[in-house]
């Protein structure tokens, strides 16, 4: 369909979640319903009365995108039962004949946190949804509030003991979903080798319900130059910061090994919410020492 997202929205200069939504849009080839989570880009795509997206969307709160798009599955169901017993009604709803796709969008607030159980009950369902979180590990939307996917030593508006080297990592909703036994759960970013896209593809060709999660950096949370974007994100995938891989039914492939070892330190000086981290020598070497670890352990499945 060569879809992309129109332009006017109002996304921060260089905003990663906007060149997410637009990879995600070229990617699809079927007639598709988007449900959008609140957040920055659905506050940033869809102000009345205009949208960005040129197909049919539906904005919902934080924590009912993947009830809603349960919702908008049933009643397509339903109408295709009712159009089967009256012909006359085919002529209204021509395109229902088509597999209409249904894909969620949403931040890590509305994934982690208040969509969490939605989520898992979507998936505990066998729902055919693909759903996408594009993860800038606050909510940048309402203040940069720490949210379940805020890592150790990025400053935040409401957790005042931000560089405690008690935990080192928030949850993982990928390893999550993983366990739920869905056919396939990704990591991505944008703007790789079309990973990205491909993945996207691969995940609407299969039944049932599927996750994938980008790693979006936000410039107001992250706090650096909208030039530098791209190569924030780059480098979290060279540090093994944020590996990119896929699960199809339970078995892992890694889509990009990086050819030499970077340390995290690099990509952390880049981003001033870790300006307090970078001087704490103990807590950025046992950021990498988890980095290291979770890295072999990947390699080792």
């Amino acid at each position: 369909m060569n879809n992309q997202l129109i332009s006017g929205h109002s996304l921060c200069l260089g905003c990663n979640a906007g060149i997410i939504g637009n990879e995600i849009m070229q990617a699809i080839d079927e007639p598709v319903i988007i449900v959008l989570a609140t957040g920055c880009l659905e506050v940033g795509t869809t102000t009345y009365p205009n949208s960005s997206w040129p197909v049919p969307t539906i904005h919902v709160a934080f924590g009912s995108a993947p009830a809603v798009a349960s919702g908008i599955i049933r009643a397509k169901n339903i109408l295709i039962q009712k159009l089967k017993k009256d012909p006359k009604l085919k002529k209204l709803y021509p395109e229902v004949d088509q597999k209409i796709k249904i894909i969620v969008i949403a931040g890590d607030g509305a994934t982690y946190d208040i969509g969490l159980g939605a989520l898992l009950a979507m998936a505990e369902r066998g729902e055919d949804i693909l759903y996408i979180c594009y993860n800038n590990q606050a909510y940048m939307n309402t203040g940069i509030q720490k949210s379940g996917a805020t890592p150790i030593g990025a400053e935040n508006t409401t957790q005042l003991d931000w560089q405690s080297i008690q935990k080192l990592y928030p949850k993982s909703v990928v390893d999550i979903m993983l366990a739920q036994k869905i056919p396939y759960v990704a990591k991505s970013i944008s703007n790789f080798k079309n990973d990205l896209g491909q993945k996207v593809k691969k995940a609407l060709s299969i039944d049932g319900p599927k996750y994938i999660e980008v790693l979006s950096p936000c410039i107001r949370g992250w706090h650096y130059e909208p030039k530098d974007s791209m190569k924030i994100v780059n480098l979290a995938v060279e540090t093994n910061f944020w590996p990119l891989l896929e699960y199809e039914n339970g078995q892992l492939n890694i889509n990009y090994k990086p050819k030499e070892k970077i340390e995290i330190e690099a990509w952390l000086r880049l981003q001033k919410r870790f300006s307090a981290t970078v001087k704490n020598k103990e807590l950025v070497n046992k950021i990498q020492t988890q980095i290291d670890i979770n890295w072999q352990n990947l390699l080792k499945k």
